[in-house]
């Protein structure tokens, strides 16, 4: 059986962790010319915002890495500042984190991220929190929908370039036993059909392409992706708990992005390179300055999600990105 394009990678990982594949000898050295589309590879900031799944940020990782060395030349910062928790909806659920504290809300922050980053360009992953975990609601929607634009408008407002990405699957498959059916008053756990929610929230942004939005869709190849591998293995999943995506679901949104940017991940088997070996030099030292900047931009621009590890003091973490970046720039 021959997979479809966008699926190979995924099956040769497999192939790859089976056979050990050995860390690759040159990951950073790109024998074929790439080249970002105009506003990335003129942009000084780029700013990634979203929920948990972008605080994980392993796809955020394996973005750099491949544009570092699809494109060894480009002198810009990635910051990823996604919130666990976090809507840009503004709905919470009675009793979310038990009762602790409700969902972050994007806007109580965006627009200090915004004054104080100066980003050049925003990526924005936001929906899987966004139907609370219910059925879908007209409210709800609305909700969702009005958020979003109203993050686009304060973008743009910004004088910069906002790129949306569709939620990632919500997989029931792994956690059915925890689920819950239609028709209930409140679900302190999921619903067992929310991906339908998501699929729903991922096709009105795709829409907004014919005015003018710049979108990215993850939850079309992440679906199809899940339902071609459950095809040899029933039982597969890329997230335990249903929500959040292993490596290989990070993968497959990083795929999407580079895709998009013509950066073609999987010509040499770049991308499940990175997957096979996340202790790869480079993509160790990009994680590591991610995470240095990510935590101290959080604390320097504030939010109100409890339990959020402290950053260093902005200039701190800033001297130590610097040297991590030296140091990927020597490997480019």
């Amino acid at each position: 059986m021959r997979l479809p394009t966008p699926l190979l990678a995924l099956f040769a990982f497999s192939l790859l962790t089976a056979c050990r594949t050995p860390a690759p000898r040159e990951t950073a050295k790109a024998t074929s010319p790439f080249a970002l589309p105009p506003a990335l590879a003129s942009a000084q900031r780029i700013v990634i915002l979203g929920d948990s799944i972008t605080y994980g940020g392993t796809y955020v990782d394996f973005v750099e890495t491949v544009v570092r060395t699809r494109v060894p030349g480009w002198r810009g910062e990635i910051i990823d500042l996604g919130l666990s928790s976090e809507t840009v909806s503004g709905l919470s659920e009675d009793g979310h984190a038990g009762g602790k504290f409700p969902r972050p809300d994007l806007h109580e922050r965006l627009a200090r991220v915004l004054a104080q980053t100066k980003p050049d360009v925003v990526l924005a992953c936001y929906g899987m929190n966004d139907g609370i975990y219910f059925p879908f609601s007209e409210e709800r929607f609305a909700r969702f929908r009005d958020g979003m634009i109203r993050l686009h408008q304060a973008v743009t407002a910004a004088h910069a370039t906002i790129i949306h990405i569709t939620p990632p699957v919500f997989d029931r498959v792994p956690i059915t036993a925890k689920t819950l059916p239609a028709g209930l008053a409140a679900y302190p756990t999921p619903f067992n059909g929310y991906d339908q929610v998501l699929a729903r929230y991922s096709g009105w942004l795709i829409a907004q392409r014919t005015q003018g939005w710049k979108v990215i869709d993850a939850h079309t190849p992440m679906t199809a992706a899940l339902a071609q591998l459950r095809e040899m293995d029933p039982a597969f999943t890329f997230s335990k708990d249903g929500i959040h995506p292993d490596a290989r679901g990070h993968a497959v949104i990083a795929r999407a992005i580079l895709s998009a940017w013509n950066l073609r991940p999987d010509e040499d088997g770049l991308l499940d390179q990175l997957v096979a070996n996340p202790d790869t030099p480079l993509l160790k030292l990009v994680r590591e300055r991610r995470k240095v900047l990510m935590n101290a931009w959080l604390s320097a621009t504030g939010h109100r999600r409890p339990g959020v590890t402290p950053g260093l003091p902005l200039p701190e973490a800033e001297a130590k990105a610097s040297a991590l970046g030296e140091k990927i720039r020597a490997l480019n």
